[in-house]
């Protein structure tokens, strides 16, 4: 009987476990992205207008990844206590509250993915306007080809 009970518990470790990665994850990109949000402060293209756009979705993602941690731990703790739960009743509320918080902080990722996917856009629209504008201006004319070297070897 005590084997066939771990051979069941071991399942929700599994799943509190991999939740745990799931919120350790998280928490590495929220850093990350409160990093870049922090560089990007700190730097002069900040003061644009494209930059203060570009700031303002970093900060935003640096925000949301932030509150999917502590949903996907929620979700692991949950997982936890669902075995323990006799009442059907206690069983369902148990199951709802983990579907919630993880579909919550798997939410929360996609719009921190979204606002850095349009911090990104931003900085490409400018990068390609500047390409644009730098093929508008006359260039000078290149010096042309270095002139040929003596060479002391003979035929």
């Amino acid at each position: 009987m005590g084997t066939a009970r771990r051979e069941r518990a071991r399942p929700g470790h599994a799943f509190y476990t991999a939740l745990l990665q799931h919120a350790t994850d998280a928490q590495d990109l929220s850093r990350d992205v409160l990093r870049l949000a922090a560089d990007f402060a700190r730097s002069p293209h900040h003061a644009t207008r494209t930059g203060r756009t570009v700031l303002k979705h970093l900060a935003s993602a640096a925000t949301l990844s932030s509150h999917a941690a502590p949903h996907f731990t929620e979700t692991a703790e949950t997982a936890l206590a669902l075995p323990r739960a006799a009442n059907p009743t206690d069983r369902h509320y148990l199951t709802s509250r983990m579907v919630i918080d993880h579909a919550s902080a798997r939410a929360f990722l996609r719009r921190a993915s979204e606002s850095l996917g349009d911090a990104a856009s931003e900085l490409d629209q400018r990068l390609g306007l500047h390409r644009f504008l730098a093929s508008m201006t006359p260039q000078r004319p290149s010096p042309g080809p270095s002139p040929a070297r003596s060479s002391t070897r003979h035929r």
